[in-house]
């Protein structure tokens, strides 16, 4: 049985070594599709975005390469819009 830390580990995986930003963009809708379908609860869903929030602002850097980066950044600011349109509030674009 595939636990949500599993879950999110896979996705920061997936992120990681995406080839585009686009491609980061559907594992994280693919993800968060798959919640829903699970009926995850709303509380559960929040943690998971909050943890994988966490989890990629304390990437080092300096560890990756360029498109690593720019993944971690799209996968960010992803998961900033997904939790502000939760909590209804605005995006900064």
């Amino acid at each position: 049985m595939t636990t949500i830390d599993d879950y999110r580990c896979k996705l920061i995986n997936k992120i990681l070594f995406a080839t585009s930003q686009d491609e980061v963009k559907r594992f994280i809708a693919a993800a968060m599709k798959g919640l829903q379908q699970h009926k995850v609860n709303g509380h559960i869903v929040a943690r998971f975005i909050d943890k994988m929030l966490q989890h990629l602002e304390d990437f080092n850097h300096t560890d990756h390469n360029a498109q690593q980066c720019n993944n971690i950044k799209m996968a960010m600011t992803g998961f900033i819009e997904i939790k502000s349109s939760i909590h209804g509030e605005p995006t900064l674009k």
